[in-house]
């Protein structure tokens, strides 16, 4: 019968007595190549399963390596947020990674406190799924070691890993499905958090338009969130001249967006409005919405960075800023007008 200890954690000291063996073979039996004696694995599994014993992972490997990755996130309970985040979790928890999660305001004082935090917790790696950590922090945790891989930044910090989606393409292949689809006053929607991501679409698509003719529009919500994008479209769709074609840097942005111009001013789409989003969260493919969108590869993604963070020797001093980039895939479905015949 396993014995219950309610006053403290079970010890290895406490097996070895119970066994009737030193305090290093628990160690060894409990460590994958080690030398011991089948009599003497026996003895101290037995009374480790009396005992209700398990190893402390952690405190072994913080003598060497800790085996912790951080996560550093900001607005988790966006879809896609919530969703890079399930991917990334479950991926290396597979290859047996202790992932802690910090949740931040997405600003770089907030960011600032949580990469200092991974520094206590002696991780191993830290991956910045947001935010807009200063380059002397990054130089900092990679000063202790760490490795650090920046998620969705199109700017490059020397020393660090970088995995991004391809902003230019889907801003090109956004502009070529409005202007495609007839559009004349073409708007580009995007939010006040300011992400290197984000500010990067908005920058591709106007350098997009200026290059095919275009003057685009720029209008800034509030957060990257539903209600910013309805409360934006009620605004533009009160001026003279409104657009007919819209790319909304988030599909969050974009689903506001488009119930704000049906229900408030009547507007149909596509027939009216052409609306274009970006990430293909769950809700885009919704039959109320049925919005034209860039997926970003989530997969694919989180299976680059558990690639980085298993190899058997990490580069030396990262990679300087270089990026792994992937591109994001196209999703036709019916907020923008095909050409005649299509």
């Amino acid at each position: 019968m396993r014995e219950v200890h309610l006053t403290s954690f079970v010890s290895a000291k406490m097996v070895a007595e119970r066994a009737g063996v030193s305090r290093s073979a628990v160690s060894r039996t409990f460590t994958d190549g080690a030398s011991v004696s089948e009599e003497t694995r026996r003895k101290v599994l037995e009374a480790a399963d009396a005992l209700g014993y398990h190893v402390n992972h952690l405190a072994r490997q913080l003598r060497e390596r800790s085996n912790i990755v951080c996560l550093i996130v900001s607005d988790v309970t966006t879809p896609i947020r919530a969703g890079m985040l399930d991917i990334l979790t479950r991926k290396l928890q597979a290859v047996g990674k202790i992932t802690v999660v910090l949740n931040t305001e997405g600003d770089e004082e907030s960011v600032g406190r949580a990469m200092k935090l991974t520094l206590h917790y002696r991780a191993d790696a830290t991956v910045v799924l947001s935010g807009t950590p200063s380059s002397s922090l990054v130089k900092t945790a990679l000063a202790n070691g760490q490795e650090v891989i920046l998620i969705n930044r199109d700017d490059r910090l020397s020393g660090s890993e970088n995995v991004a989606v391809d902003n230019a393409m889907a801003a090109r292949e956004a502009l070529f499905l409005l202007r495609r689809a007839g559009c004349e006053r073409i708007a580009l929607v995007t939010s006040s958090a300011r992400t290197p991501s984000l500010v990067a679409r908005e920058r591709q698509f106007v350098d997009a338009g200026l290059r095919d003719g275009v003057a685009v529009s720029v209008v800034e919500a509030g957060p990257t969130a539903y209600r910013s994008g309805f409360d934006v479209a009620r605004r533009l769709f009160a001026r003279s001249n409104p657009p007919d074609g819209v790319f909304c840097v988030t599909d969050l942005l974009a689903l506001g967006f488009m119930d704000a111009a049906r229900h408030e001013f009547g507007l149909r789409i596509p027939q009216d409005l052409c609306v274009v989003g970006f990430d293909n969260i769950e809700q885009a493919g919704w039959e109320s919405y049925q919005l034209t969108t860039f997926e970003q590869p989530l997969e694919r993604m989180a299976g680059h960075v558990v690639d980085l963070l298993t190899r058997s020797e990490p580069v030396e001093g990262g990679n300087d800023g270089d990026a792994a980039v992937f591109e994001p895939v196209p999703v036709w479905r019916k907020s923008v007008r095909p050409l005649p015949g299509i």
